[in-house]
């Protein structure tokens, strides 16, 4: 009886919890309850305490999982999904995240680099996969959250682009034309690079 509300944490599928989802998995509305359970769970040794407000089973938690609790609304993106499907080249460290305001956050001698994405983008799922415990952008989402970010960015191969979807992705920028011209040289610069 005394260790349910652990084992609850335990027998979740997520490695990464923020107070509210605790709060939400154990039905509890009492914040003081909740608070000074958890407080006993990671002096114990039974939680890690990973930042303020989130926790973890153990030390082995999902990077991205945790990426993407830190600020939400949030999602994995940028140079982190570019680099996973060939489209850069460089190495980096860092993860990086798109939510509401930007930020670079170092927990666990893991960098998060946290960049600002308008709501109204933010909030859009049109390029979004829905993983098991976090949210992903696709290559071509990834590709447009860069050129709205950067006036000018080196992509070492656009080849696999589906640039049919990322024409579709597009309007959710709301009519940027800066980042519009940028999209169109990139564009003819892969067909020049595949002819």
């Amino acid at each position: 009886m005394k260790n349910d509300y652990l084992l609850i944490i335990l027998h979740s599928d997520q490695t990464i919890f923020t107070f509210k989802d605790v709060c939400l998995l154990w039905g509890q509305t009492d914040s003081n309850f909740v608070k000074k359970k958890l407080y006993r769970y990671v002096k114990a040794g039974k939680l890690v305490a990973v930042r303020r407000g989130i926790y973890a089973k153990d030390h082995n938690y999902d990077p991205y999982e945790l990426a993407v609790k830190i600020y939400t609304p949030a999602y994995i993106s940028f140079e982190t999904v570019l680099g996973a499907a060939g489209i850069t080249f460089q190495y980096y460290s860092q993860i990086f995240v798109a939510s509401y305001q930007s930020r670079d956050i170092e927990c666990d001698g893991q960098v998060y680099a946290i960049l600002r994405m308008k709501e109204s983008i933010l909030t859009n799922l049109k390029g979004i996969e829905v993983r098991k415990n976090y949210s992903i952008a696709t290559p071509e989402r990834a590709f447009l959250d860069v050129l709205y970010h950067q006036k000018s960015y080196h992509f070492d191969n656009l080849r696999s682009l589906d640039w049919e979807r990322v024409y579709d992705i597009l309007h959710i920028y709301g009519g940027n034309r800066r980042m519009e011209r940028a999209l169109n040289e990139q564009y003819q610069a892969f067909k020049r690079d595949v002819e």
